[in-house]
């Protein structure tokens, strides 16, 4: 049919990329692998290529002729002037050999209980850490008798698994049934390895259980969000299998995560490098060089330790160490990757490294720019919540947001924009969110001096945004408050009670003991207490007008109400304030008592003096209203603006009626006392209290 794909192989399928094909070298047709049962690891070695249809004819597939061991290019002459290259049988034999500084010297050798977040948050995650048994990490395991055929059973036999051919440090596919058939021939033609078989998505993930510091630390398992619209990176749980001889050149593990590596039977050795500036420098240049695999990476260093990890121990490696690995044994192994918060910067730096050398995205972290914004949005709200709570975030942490916010930054610069777009969550606004992030840690490098309470940073990485289980910020504030309690900063409440306590010790003191040019019983005292001479030396411990206070607010008001309108805030003026006034109305008419002679100050005290001697004629009478009012702003202003006046008034009423008049007295209810509002107010022996 015109226009039709066209078909290839025995099959007569199009052609499919992900498959592989060879090409016949007689009928130039070509075949899928898989069809012709070639592997790809084996194409390497074809010379010359006969497909089933060309094979009567023309003979089988002639292979290349082997005529050196210790190049990847077996089939150059071997004149003894080409130095050997990694991975073949010649270097295996020269590695076995070498001398190497032993890793005691920097391998710290713990138990499961000892790694804790809280450990390395305190001491840092810069050492390799050895732990010889299972116990107290977290980590389940199937056990040791588990084979390469139960991995076939668990995962499928028909999977797709990347294949290294050692001796030529290739990468080749293959699907994991032949794998697992060759693994169990022992006359094996050439040492294959599988290093990443990644298994979240099978059956055999149900048998293994991560470390549970690799999972408290993981950016993934913490800040990946469930919406998200990339997909969720695997990289937690990997198979490796490995024959006798197998070997891994050096390199840092993609995107700069840390490992963690458990040998479930059979043994690998580790040659561990230090990130230094030094000596990450010298990596990328060798990395880099079109002769890499002819020099030994080892030797450019000052030193590389030789770690040995045994059946049943487990290796920890951090951040941006470089390392190469050996098969000494058959053996199977199960290992994983985390981002986390503690060495935020040099995994930037080894992300930015991959680009420059070009790595292919095959062999980087997936979708690493995308969870660098997750967890910059995550670590705001973090260092938000910490100021709040009066804690100071850690030194690691200020250092790895800062080198956050430099790599988002170059990220969003205007000519480079394009090639970062992509990985962009939808809902973040970049420019808003490093905005905000570098105002944050520019104000919290301003209070760095200042004495602070310092935290780590909760067990959830800190505030942890995972999907399973995801503490709400107040639990977290709160547990922290827990952990902190005995340096508990003052809350508004307690501020607010120390203040009332204040106003209450100057309500107690008489007015000639407080210094008048400067006393104040709060903000909203505009005169000081002034004595009144005129005053007559009573004890009304009960006179009908009670004002309950409690922290600082009025919770009871028993006064007689008033009618004037003028003295009304426009908080406390209702209905039933209207009403209660029209009730006393006739009090409004009652002569108000004054000494200045004057009709002005008559007419501005006039207000007052109604309310004095509504509160007299009340007390003659013996009649007392109550009401209940609310805990509000307006009252508390109600009562401050009437104690006021009646400040004022007193100063002023020397030459009222000779008879005896009532003075109101408030009765404060806190903390047992009872606090009198008059300033001239005297105490009975049985209740005097103490002078300042």
């Amino acid at each position: 049919m015109a226009g039709a794909a066209p078909v290839y192989c025995v099959c007569r399928q199009p052609y499919d990329v992900s498959r592989f094909m060879i090409e016949c070298d007689i009928c130039k047709d070509w075949f899928h692998g898989s069809c012709v049962k070639v592997e790809e690891h084996q194409a390497a070695d074809i010379d010359l290529y006969h497909c089933p249809n060309c094979e009567d004819p023309h003979g089988p597939s002639q292979l290349k002729k082997r005529r050196n061991w210790h190049r990847h290019d077996y089939t150059e002459p071997d004149d003894g002037t080409k130095p050997v290259q990694a991975g073949t049988r010649t270097f295996i034999r020269q590695l076995q050999a070498r001398t190497f500084p032993s890793a005691d010297e920097i391998v710290l050798k713990m138990c499961g209980s000892q790694i804790t977040q809280r450990y390395l948050e305190k001491h840092g995650f810069n050492f390799p850490i050895m732990v010889p048994r299972l116990e107290d990490l977290g980590l389940r395991l199937p056990p040791p008798t588990f084979s390469v055929m139960d991995v076939e059973r668990y995962v499928g036999g028909e999977k797709i698994i990347d294949v290294i051919d050692v001796a030529r440090q290739a990468d080749s596919k293959m699907k994991l049934k032949n794998f697992v058939k060759y693994f169990m021939n022992p006359d094996r033609p050439k040492v294959l390895n599988v290093i990443s078989l990644e298994f979240s998505d099978t059956k055999m993930a149900e048998l293994v259980k991560v470390p549970d510091i690799s999972k408290r630390l993981s950016w993934v398992e913490n800040y990946w969000p469930d919406d998200s619209v990339f997909t969720k990176p695997f990289v937690q749980k990997y198979c490796l299998m490995g024959v006798k001889d197998s070997y891994t050149d050096f390199h840092i593990d993609f995107g700069g995560t840390s490992v963690w590596y458990h040998v479930l039977w059979g043994e690998k050795v580790f040659y561990l490098i230090k990130p230094t500036d030094e000596n990450l420098a010298l990596y990328e240049s060798w990395s880099s060089s079109v002769t890499q695999s002819e020099q030994f990476f080892g030797d450019k260093v000052d030193k590389c330790y030789k770690c040995v990890v045994k059946q049943g121990h487990t290796l920890f490696v951090p951040t941006g160490w470089i390392h190469a690995v050996l098969t000494s044994q058959d053996c199977m192994a199960f290992g994983g990757n985390f981002l986390h918060n503690l060495n935020i910067g040099m995994q930037l730096r080894c992300y930015e490294m991959e680009k420059r050398l070009k790595t292919p995205d095959l062999f980087k972290f997936p979708f690493f720019e995308a969870i660098c914004w997750f967890v910059a949005k995550n670590l705001l709200e973090t260092l938000k919540e910490l100021r709040e709570d009066g804690f100071h975030p850690p030194n690691y942490l200020k250092h790895g947001v800062k080198a956050l916010i430099s790599a988002l930054k170059s990220w969003m610069k205007k000519e480079s924009v394009a090639e970062h777009a992509f990985e962009i969550p939808e809902n973040i606004r970049p420019g808003n969110l490093v905005k905000e992030l570098s105002k944050v840690i520019r104000s919290v490098e301003e209070e760095g001096n200042r004495p602070v309470k310092s935290q780590g940073i909760h067990g959830h990485c800190p505030v942890s945004r995972s999907s399973h289980e995801k503490p709400s910020h107040h639990s977290i504030r709160k547990a922290r408050r827990l952990r902190d309690h005995s340096i508990k900063p003052p809350t508004n409440l307690d501020i607010l009670e120390h203040h009332t306590q204040e106003v209450l010790k100057r309500l107690e003191m008489s007015s000639w003991e407080e210094d008048v040019g400067s006393s104040k019983l709060s903000m909203k005292f505009n005169k000081p207490l002034q004595p009144s001479s005129t005053v007559p030396d009573q004890k009304y411990r009960d006179n009908g007008l009670r004002l309950l206070l409690s922290n600082g607010r009025i919770i009871r008001d028993d006064r007689q109400p008033f009618a004037d309108r003028s003295l009304f805030t426009a908080d406390s003026e209702d209905e039933d304030d209207r009403g209660r006034s029209r009730k006393t109305k006739d009090f409004d008419r009652e002569k108000p008592c004054s000494t200045s002679g004057t009709e002005n100050k008559a007419e501005t005290q006039k207000p007052l003096n109604m309310f004095f001697e509504s509160v007299k004629s009340e007390l003659r009478n013996g009649s007392s209203e109550y009401s209940e009012i609310s805990d509000s702003e307006g009252s508390e202003d109600d009562c401050t603006n009437q104690l006021k006046h009646f400040s004022e008034e007193s100063g002023s009423s020397g030459n009222e009626e000779d008879e005896p008049k009532t003075f109101p007295i408030c009765k404060v209810e806190y903390t047992g006392r009872r606090i009198p509002c008059d300033p001239n107010f005297q105490w009975s022996d049985s209740e005097s209290t103490c002078k300042r």
